[in-house]
């Protein structure tokens, strides 16, 4: 390919992807759709327009792309994951278990591979998980058990709770419309017989004053440790201990040794910025991330991981009331590994834009009192959340 059209498919996926994570789907897909054009067999483009065409909400098409990207290039491990999300993204579970096996073949420690299996497993049941579940809120008895737990029981007599309760008896993939609605995820969880807002993360969530931090739950160690990461993991969790005693100067010289002892490993970094962001020493929270980024893409180290520092700048940002950079950091978390929280916050960012947009237009004095609003949004959304 001649360099100048080598050139302009670059800055074509350039745009796009900066129309991705700032939000604008549609132009993204666009534009990779324009680079495509002009190279037909660059993986990556067809890789990011699954993304693109994922967090649209078109997964027959984001697998479309998934299976190009596979194609063209069968030995890189993303395009597995692409085309595993997207086939779960359209329950199809069973298959989207087999692609993510199929790519630890080629890279057995690839943790967003591993959560993919244990993701597609869990939508599994039957003899050796070999049935789909069907959708909860279409259920046999769904009234009579909401009707009957004494949590859900009142939302019944709601009119607007029971046109979205009709709506995901018809189409279970809007549930992400409504994630944000601590009705429907009672709701869930009294239907699916868990607690999903004790569903946390494996790292420590982002948590107001207002609520007694956790530590974050050790991971299980799966390869065999050297010494010094040994002696790092036991910093960490001296450092997790301190946080939950809100000793955020122990906390952080604590994470500080592990950091020195083992600097490959950025889930030091993050819990850094994590106790920074509850000193309200915001910028240290941003920089610490954006380490944590930088460094994990030196080291190659798992995307679930990257997402949450891009999440953890977003935090920030929606904490200093800085909406519209809080949901740029947020789309680049979906776009490292999509998860519910990261959706449901710069989908509650997205709302107070608007929000404030149309306030200010109609009545600027106000514009001050929904970023009010916004804050104690923010804390309340704390205060529930499943962790990050």
């Amino acid at each position: 390919m001649a360099e100048d059209l080598q050139k302009k498919v670059a800055e074509l996926k350039d745009q796009g992807n900066k129309a991705l994570t700032s939000g604008n789907t549609q132009e993204a897909i666009r534009l990779y759709g324009e680079a495509i054009k002009i190279d037909p067999t660059n993986h990556v483009l067809y890789s990011n327009r699954s993304a693109a065409l994922a967090k649209a909400a078109n997964y027959e098409l984001a697998l479309v792309d998934a299976n190009k990207t596979v194609e063209l290039k069968p030995d890189w491990v993303k395009g597995y994951s692409r085309k595993g999300t997207a086939l779960s993204f359209l329950g199809r579970y069973e298959e989207a278990k087999a692609v993510y096996k199929e790519g630890l073949k080629l890279d057995p420690e690839n943790q967003q591979l591993k959560d993919g299996v244990k993701d597609a497993e869990s939508h599994l049941t039957g003899p050796a998980g070999s049935q789909p579940v069907g959708n909860p809120f279409a259920a046999p008895g769904v009234l009579d058990r909401i009707q009957r737990d004494p949590r859900t029981k009142g939302f019944l007599t709601q009119p607007d709770y029971m046109q979205k309760l009709k709506e995901l008896q018809q189409n279970p993939q809007a549930l992400g419309n409504y994630l944000q609605d601590p009705r429907i995820m009672t709701t869930l969880s009294v239907l699916l017989g868990v607690d999903l807002q004790q569903m946390g993360d494996e790292e420590m969530e982002d948590r107001t004053s207002s609520r007694e931090p956790e530590p974050e739950p050790m991971e299980e160690e799966e390869e065999e440790l050297t010494d010094a990461q040994k002696e790092a993991k036991e910093e960490k969790q001296k450092g997790n201990e301190a946080y939950k005693k809100k000793d955020f100067e122990t906390a952080l010289q604590h994470y500080d040794k592990a950091i020195e002892l083992d600097p490959e490993d950025i889930t030091f970094l993050t819990n850094k910025a994590a106790v920074y962001f509850e000193m309200d020493r915001i910028e240290d929270c941003i920089k610490e991330s954006e380490k944590a980024i930088e460094r994990g893409r030196e080291v190659r180290a798992d995307y679930k991981q990257i997402a949450k520092a891009f999440f953890r700048i977003g935090q920030a940002y929606f904490k200093q009331e800085k909406y519209k950079d809080a949901i740029t950091y947020y789309n680049k978390s979906l776009t490292e590994h999509r998860t519910p929280e990261a959706l449901k916050r710069c989908q509650e960012a997205e709302k107070l834009v608007k929000e404030l947009e149309t306030k200010a237009y109609i009545d600027p004095e106000k514009a001050e009192e929904e970023k009010a609003k916004g804050n104690d949004l923010f804390q309340k959304g704390a205060e529930t959340s499943d962790g990050q």
